[in-house]
């Protein structure tokens, strides 16, 4: 007969509805979270993509301007995520000058949109911007996950207006098949979906990533019993809680090459892809060039990130191997004290 210890189940009872109540209490004082705090204005505009320059107290020690670029379907807001744990904030204190680019929320008329809109006219813009406006011939640029992508194609691009290239957990050889989203992308009907939607719905996509680790949501609920009258560790989930919730949709035209071009064909990697007529030759990227990918990477494996390194033209190159997941890059500990005094250190090596 099974043994069942009743006086220990109702004791486990009554101390998780206590810490419910705890947790109530806790959430119905708190006011709503903030992330992305750090002074920015913004300096350019085109169509329904930002530029932002972030406001500094004191003159940047680093005279070229740097650029960063965050993934299309993610907002760069968890660059920013708070005070204590922001690349952007801990970037400038290292005395870099930070420009960042907000693609903005596609609506049903920009479906149109392709990757030469986004990479030529959007990505090209502000950073001709950005050379006119500081007299800067050159500037620095950074590329975080897709955003690491499109800012390698147009270096390979327009290799004379960059002093140097910063990549984050960028992927590049799409032929492996390691995680379920370079499966799925290459099974998909991508036309189907284009053509019938025209605009890629956010939650499709959330979806999809959500897939690549089912236990992931179970086990963070279960965390957050734990957090239960603890307001940091609470504010701090709900931070990442409401990055993760914003997610825009996607232009379909944009998506259908990304998909196409590079998860299906793997043209980067290959020399054969082209965008608006011309050729995308990574040995035309000769800037100094610097890799940094995440070891424990489920969203891009290793094997994407890496191979680009022997790709390119430049001769000055590195590849950083950070200890951790995919967003922990951009919001750990580890990132804030190692990583990004690394890479700002390297970046104003290369001005």
């Amino acid at each position: 007969m099974m043994n069942l210890n009743i006086s220990g189940m109702m004791e486990e009872m009554t101390k998780t509805s206590e810490k419910l109540v705890k947790g109530y209490e806790l959430l119905s004082k708190m006011d709503e979270v903030e992330i992305a705090t750090t002074p920015k204005e913004l300096v350019w505009q085109k169509d329904l993509v930002k530029l932002f320059h972030y406001k500094r107290e004191t003159p940047a020690t680093c005279k070229i301007p740097v650029l960063i670029s965050f993934a299309i379907m993610n907002r760069h807001d968890v660059l920013d995520l708070q005070p204590d744990r922001s690349l952007v904030k801990k970037l400038m204190e290292e005395g870099l000058d930070i420009y960042i680019m907000d693609w903005g929320y596609p609506k049903r008329q920009h479906r149109y949109l392709t990757m030469e809109d986004y990479i030529l006219d959007f990505m090209g813009g502000a950073v001709d911007f950005i050379r006119k406006t500081t007299n800067s011939p050159k500037i620095h640029k950074m590329g975080i996950c897709q955003g690491g992508t499109f800012s390698t194609i147009y270096a390979s691009l327009f290799p004379e207006k960059l002093q140097s290239l910063t990549v984050y957990v960028a992927p590049f050889d799409f032929k492996g098949n390691e995680c379920m989203l370079y499966r799925w992308t290459k099974d998909i009907d991508v036309d189907a979906m284009v053509d019938s939607l025209g605009i890629i719905p956010a939650d499709m996509l959330s979806a999809g990533f959500g897939a690549l680790k089912p236990s992931m949501d179970i086990s963070k609920y279960f965390g957050v019993m734990d957090m239960m009258g603890d307001e940091a560790k609470m504010t701090n989930f709900l931070r990442m809680e409401k990055w993760k919730a914003d997610t825009p949709d996607l232009a379909g035209e944009m998506f259908r090459k990304y998909i196409k071009d590079l998860f299906r064909d793997n043209k980067l990697i290959k020399g054969e892809m082209t965008l608006g007529g011309k050729k995308v030759d990574l040995k035309n990227l000769t800037m100094p060039f610097l890799n940094v990918y995440a070891t424990e990477d489920n969203i891009i494996p290793n094997t994407s990130t890496i191979p680009v390194n022997d790709a390119i033209g430049s001769k000055d190159k590195e590849l950083y191997a950070f200890p951790g997941g995919h967003i922990g890059v951009f919001v750990g500990a580890k990132s804030q004290k190692e990583l990004a005094p690394k890479v700002a250190q390297w970046v104003m090596s290369k001005s």
